[in-house]
């Protein structure tokens, strides 16, 4: 069985993924028929003193599990990438205003603030510094938010040679024929809604091994994961919210039995209890 380290305790080996490129890295996202679920930790995974988008909070969530970390990305006044989810400073920094009428320096000064409202030690991270943690233990899932270009993005990730540890997150097919285009490498998370979603995501002309599809946050029809796991595509499913809350509330079966019905990522801002559900999972499926 999966055993968990304390919170503050180091965290173990088993739970670090490497990957030396993106051709490693399709692999390991690769559906086939036995995958194991994983945890995608929403934001990264906060908790009590750990904030979002945080790089301690991403090595303390590694602490429960080999997760994927779930992250967003945006863009400062002086043209730096910035780890952050909203536009604006208010909700998880000592800061205000607008991400993008500050400067890096700035923005460095600020301290984040958990999702009680504590203030922590922690310091916004930039792209590059959250790029260069990744490398060597786990698999950041990037979220590139309106105000940053997909090219940036991309460039960083090739400057810090982490394609083994990057998937850009895109809500349109457009914008997954576009980053493909840019980086015919990289794994892309693109948008699989119903079955029509499912179709349009099949027919976009982008090889089935680039592609996870995130699916939702409702358990989809079963043809949805039928439809993709035939190529060979990992699905995603949302529990953030509803599907965490009804979790808690009944007990881990719930993510047990979502992964039975076919999700093979849960994307989850409990990531303690998703842990715990899939440790027993793994032991005895």
């Amino acid at each position: 069985m999966l055993l968990f380290a304390s919170l503050y305790g180091e965290t173990p080996a088993s739970h670090y993924r490497s990957f030396t490129d993106a051709v490693q890295l399709q692999a390991y996202m690769k559906w086939h028929p036995g995958k194991k679920p994983l945890i995608s930790a929403h934001r990264g995974g906060p908790m009590g003193h750990f904030p979002e988008n945080a790089v301690e909070t991403f090595e303390n969530t590694l602490r429960y599990a080999p997760c994927l970390i779930e992250c967003d990305v945006r863009t400062t006044k002086d043209n730096r990438l910035v780890m952050m989810h909203d536009d604006t400073l208010d909700r998880t920094t000592t800061g205000s205003g607008k991400v993008s009428d500050h400067t890096l320096p700035e923005l460095k000064k600020m301290f984040l603030e958990d999702n009680q409202n504590n203030i922590t030690p922690y310091r916004i991270p930039t792209f590059g510094e959250t790029l260069r943690w990744a490398v060597g233990r786990s698999v950041l899932t990037v979220d590139v938010k309106r105000d940053t270009a997909f090219a940036r993005v991309i460039s960083e990730i090739r400057k810090n040679k982490a394609e083994g540890h990057a998937v850009i997150i895109v809500y349109s097919i457009d914008d997954l024929k576009a980053v493909h285009g840019l980086a015919p490498d990289l794994v892309v998370s693109a948008p699989a809604g119903g079955i029509d979603g499912v179709r349009e995501l099949l027919a976009a002309g982008v090889p089935f091994s680039n592609i996870c599809a995130f699916v939702g946050v409702y358990q989809p029809p079963a043809e949805v994961y039928d439809q993709l796991h035939q190529r060979g595509i990992s699905t995603i499913l949302g529990t953030m919210h509803n599907l965490d809350k009804k979790a808690e509330t009944r007990g881990i079966q719930v993510y047990r039995e979502l992964c039975r019905k076919g999700a093979d990522i849960l994307s989850t801002d409990n990531v303690p209890l998703v842990s715990k559900a899939l440790a027993e999972w793994n032991d005895y499926n």
